[in-house]
């Protein structure tokens, strides 16, 4: 049964609320729904009926077409000036002991060892420290362009752009202009957290404020640049926070039109601050995506990162709104596996991904980073592949 039949189905279903019917139906009319409604999801809505609704948004945008890209992280250090109770990965500088800080050359290195690899993106984050300022990005992003030109930098959050440009005491516009100039092609989406006070105060209170945080990413939108967007979820905040979160992301995006993704993050509770929170279960972790996706009606995509959340758990997302499930990483990031996330080692070939997407009935679709096709495996047979008979399914425990 194709999605348009099954969201009819729920339009027609006599013990549905009239208030999930409403919303089913501005689904259906490509209508946005409102601030209230997406409580009301998050309060009301059984898992079944969100991801009909989600999959239906995300099959008319994108079909099967399910992205990934070939990519690498360079994480400069994990010392921080900053102390968010959430984060396993970073360290307080006096713990230094615990933690590293790469030279320029060392980075390069890093960049150096993909010479011979099809790459298409470097993923460039990590923790805050004086030493790493405007000058010294710049000379990194120009000297990564310099080197290879068609691998694109995607680096730094507004979290340390914040840092870095009220220490040159220069605005955000001149600072992300300055980026730009050096070989800055986008920035990610980390560091959003939970934008409302009541939440980042406690998790996160001494690093940017919401507002700076959209800001930055509002300059960098006016100089015709692309970026991603995050939440952090499953945590202390409630369901209005996490709404009006996307609230705030929708209303810039509206205005801009320069965010591609959307990107929930699991909140990972090992060896942090915020240890004795439980984590959130799988099917809640389904029901964000889905409403995400319902939500954000002026954001082509919605991402999951396997590496936060589990393969089996990331090709379950694909019917619940996701389109993306990030890349092939080959273990270059310590963020999620630090935090306690099921892979400890993150890193995937090619054909792996291929093959996680494939045995779910979805079309695998190698991406660079703003999106561009690279490659349509859909009926793509590597070499040393015996083509299956049959599509083995994700299970839940």
């Amino acid at each position: 049964m194709d999605t348009t039949s099954k969201l009819t189905l729920i339009l027609n279903d006599p013990d549905l609320s009239e208030a999930l019917k409403a919303i089913a139906q501005k689904v259906q009319n490509q209508e946005r729904i409102t601030f209230d409604e997406g409580v009301y999801l998050y309060e009301h809505a059984e898992l079944g009926y969100l991801g009909t609704l989600a999959n239906h948004i995300r099959e008319r945008k994108h079909g099967d077409n399910t992205y990934f890209n070939r990519n690498f992280h360079l994480e400069p250090t994990n010392l921080c000036v900053y102390d968010c109770k959430f984060c396993s990965y970073s360290r307080l500088i006096k713990q230094k002991e615990e933690g590293w800080a790469l030279t320029m050359e060392e980075m390069l290195d890093v960049v150096k060892k993909y010479d011979n690899e099809p790459v298409t993106e470097v993923h460039i984050v990590g923790g805050v420290l004086p030493q790493y300022d405007v000058a010294f990005y710049s000379a990194l992003f120009s000297a990564i362009k310099k080197h290879r030109p068609e691998l694109h930098v995607k680096a730094l959050t507004p979290v340390e752009y914040h840092y870095i440009f009220k220490k040159a005491k220069i605005d955000y516009a001149t600072g992300m202009k300055l980026m730009k100039e050096a070989g800055l092609e986008s920035i990610p989406g980390g560091g959003a957290e939970i934008f409302h006070p009541e939440v980042r105060d406690l998790i996160s209170k001494d690093k940017c404020t919401g507002e700076q945080w959209l800001a930055i990413h509002e300059e960098w939108h006016k100089l015709g640049m692309r970026s991603n967007a995050t939440m952090l979820y499953g945590h202390i905040e409630k369901y209005e926070h996490r709404v009006d979160h996307m609230e705030q992301l929708r209303q810039l995006q509206d205005k801009t039109g320069g965010f591609q993704t959307f990107i929930p993050l699991k909140f990972r509770n090992q060896h942090n601050q915020m240890s004795h929170v439980p984590e959130v279960s799988v099917i809640e972790d389904l029901r964000n995506y889905a409403i995400a996706r319902i939500y954000m009606d002026n954001f082509d995509h919605i991402k999951a990162y396997w590496a936060m959340i589990s393969r089996q758990t990331a090709q379950l997302s694909l019917n619940f709104g996701v389109d993306d499930i990030d890349g092939t990483l080959d273990d270059t990031t310590k963020i999620y596996s630090m935090a306690g996330a099921e892979e400890q080692n993150p890193a995937m070939s090619t054909q792996d991904l291929v093959n996680l997407i494939k045995q779910v009935k979805r079309k695998p679709i190698e991406r660079d980073t703003l999106y561009n096709v690279v490659t349509d495996y859909t009926d793509f047979v590597f070499e040393d592949e015996v083509k299956p008979q049959y599509y083995k399914l994700p299970v839940i425990n």
